[in-house]
């Protein structure tokens, strides 16, 4: 493929390679993707309707469930419409604001879905070790700011890599060797220097991610020594059943995170479209699956779920 050779700060559009080397092969591995994204759509939205009808749901762990339901959705539509365009009809060019819109909605809703593990987390820590106080300390209030304060924080992060990307003069090539656009695949097209962008990625990297996934921790280590203080081995099971679809999510999400930026720094002697590859089912698995996940380890959801589906003469 040619390469563009620019002298613009706001060249008017990128191309989307796609997955390298298996470009024969693109219109089959787009099925598997088209599917993975139904399911997620799917999903989703049902247990959103769910937990919206149901008043039985309307509490501060469903209520937060929603939240990353929505931010799911999110995350699958900022990648997924477009690399089935491509890979269906080779529709690799992206606008330069299209890709910088793209690289938002991406890694914000990536830093969003950490804090709601966190505040899921917390939500967890007071059910089980403040049973009592659980209605006191978790009101409508402090949910709010709760919610206000991840939107916040992720808005606020995430939107200064759009002007370091801005400001830098793409020079060289408009290709990016991927399916999307990320802060710094997008950096490394520019002939300028981008320690700025590497160093302000990783502050981002340890100030959110890194730091939500120290206070999970800390989280759950109060909680096992709470649970393993009850008196009866039921309550025990009982309390660690309410924490499982939790803990279950939390391994999807943040194990294949780092297993990609490992690979991406580390991995030199992996092939490309390995890494491309497992990078898209990073971003399009997590979403499908956590419905799933809570779908069925959670009683009060998997019960309104066969209510909801059952044939309407047997409930």
């Amino acid at each position: 493929m040619a390469t563009f050779n620019l002298s613009s700060y706001n060249p008017s559009f990128f191309i989307l390679v796609g997955i390298p080397g298996l470009e024969k092969f693109h219109i089959w591995i787009a099925i598997p993707f088209c599917t993975i994204y139904l399911v997620a759509i799917v999903g989703n939205c049902v247990l959103l309707y769910l937990i919206a009808v149901e008043h039985s749901l309307h509490e501060p762990m469903f209520f937060f469930l929603s939240m990353l339901a929505k931010t799911d959705l999110i995350l699958s539509s900022t990648t997924m419409p477009k690399l089935l365009s491509n890979l269906w009809f080779g529709d690799k060019k992206i606008t330069f604001l299209g890709c910088l819109t793209q690289m938002f909605f991406l890694h914000f809703s990536f830093v969003v879905d950490s804090a709601i593990l966190l505040a899921m987390a917390y939500d967890r820590y007071v059910a089980i070790c403040s049973p009592l106080r659980y209605t006191t300390i978790l009101t409508h209030q402090v949910i709010t700011k709760i919610v206000v304060g991840i939107i916040f924080r992720s808005f606020c992060v995430i939107l200064p890599a759009v002007f370091l990307l801005k400001r830098l003069p793409f020079c060289r090539t408009r290709i990016i060797p991927h399916t999307y656009c990320e802060h710094i695949g997008v950096a490394r097209l520019s002939c300028a220097d981008i320690s700025i962008n590497i160093w302000y990625g990783v502050s981002v990297l340890l100030v959110t991610v890194v730091s939500d996934i120290v206070l999970i921790a800390v989280s759950y280590t109060i909680i096992l020594s709470a649970v393993f203080r009850l008196p009866s081995r039921g309550a025990r099971q009982k309390a660690l059943g309410t924490c499982g679809s939790h803990v279950c999510v939390i391994l999807m999400f943040y194990t294949p995170a780092f297993f990609s930026i490992l690979a991406h720094r580390f991995g030199h002697d992996v092939p490309r479209h390995v890494l491309i590859l497992f990078a898209n089912f990073y971003v399009a698995i997590p979403p499908a699956l956590n419905p799933i996940v809570y779908g069925v380890k959670t009683k009060q959801i998997r019960d309104k779920i066969l209510l909801l589906f059952s044939p309407k003469g047997t409930q």
